[in-house]
C-alpha cells in the first residue's frame, strides 16, 4: 500500500501508521493462533497507552471482530453508497480502495467526533480502523 495517497497531515500520518501496523499485528497473532480476547486485550492496551483512542478490527463480513472498546456489537456497512459515517470503510473490504481517511466527524454509534483511518487487512478482507476522539478521550 502507497500510504502517500492516503495522508496530508501529521495526524493522518501517524494514524495511517498506526492502522498498518495493526493490520500487520492482526495477522501475525491470528497466525500465531492467539484468541479474540488475548487480541483485544492488546488492542486495548495499546489504545489505554498511546495517542489512539479506540481500535477496531472486522471479519470479512464487516462485523467487529477484534476491538479494543468492549462490549460493543457493531457491524459494518458493507456498501459504500449506504450514506452512514462508517459506510466509505467498505471499501476495504471490497478491495477497492487500501486505506480511508476521515476528518473528525459525528460517529454512527453515539454521535462523539471522532477521527478515523481504516486499511485492508493483511491476512484477508478486512477494515483495520484506529480512532481518534476530537477531545482526546474515549
Amino acid at each position: 500500500m502507497d500510504s502517500r495517497k492516503l495522508v496530508g497531515d501529521a495526524l493522518s500520518d501517524h494514524m495511517v501508521a498506526e492502522a498498518v501496523l495493526t493490520a500487520h499485528y492482526i495477522a501475525a497473532a491470528v497466525g500465531a493462533g492467539l484468541g479474540r480476547a488475548t487480541i483485544s486485550e492488546a488492542l486495548a492496551l495499546v489504545a489505554d497507552r498511546s495517542a489512539i483512542t479506540e481500535i477496531w478490527v472486522t471479519d470479512q463480513n464487516g462485523r467487529v471482530e477484534f476491538s479494543s472498546v468492549t462490549g460493543l456489537d457493531f457491524r459494518f456497512p458493507t456498501d459504500v453508497t449506504a450514506g452512514t459515517q462508517a459506510a466509505p470503510f467498505a471499501a476495504l473490504l471490497n478491495g477497492s480502495q487500501d486505506g480511508v481517511v476521515q476528518g473528525f466527524r459525528e460517529r454512527e454509534i453515539d454521535g462523539a467526533p471522532y477521527k478515523y483511518v481504516g486499511v485492508a487487512g493483511i491476512d484477508k478482507p478486512r477494515i483495520v480502523q484506529v480512532g481518534v476522539a476530537a477531545n482526546g478521550t474515549g
